[in-house]
């Protein structure tokens, strides 16, 4: 099942600060009817994740009703994005 939506980057400045995107109403919705056979604990969905020409695997956090893509800083460098920046994500999750 792929994915593709725009969304801006934003800072959670908890203990271990980290970057994020929030996936939109209608993925999340979408991600919720699979998240029983794809999770493995915790609501966590494993994807691959494209912004741009960099590729990677992570996790999608579930987080007030939607779910969030968390962005690493390697990531962030090798696109050039910072906080507040608009992106495309294509989000594939495996079946």
């Amino acid at each position: 099942m792929d994915f593709e939506f725009d969304g801006i980057i934003w800072h959670w400045k908890g203990p271990a600060p980290f970057y994020f995107v929030t996936v939109p109403a209608e993925q999340s919705r979408d991600l919720k009817v699979i998240s029983g056979i794809v999770t493995y604990g915790w609501g966590m969905i494993p994807v691959h994740v494209r912004i741009g020409k960099t590729k990677w695997q992570t996790s999608l956090f579930p987080k007030d009703g939607s779910y969030i893509v968390p962005i690493k800083d390697k990531i962030r460098k090798a696109e050039k994005l910072e906080e507040g920046d608009a992106v495309t994500i294509r989000l594939e999750v495996r079946l």
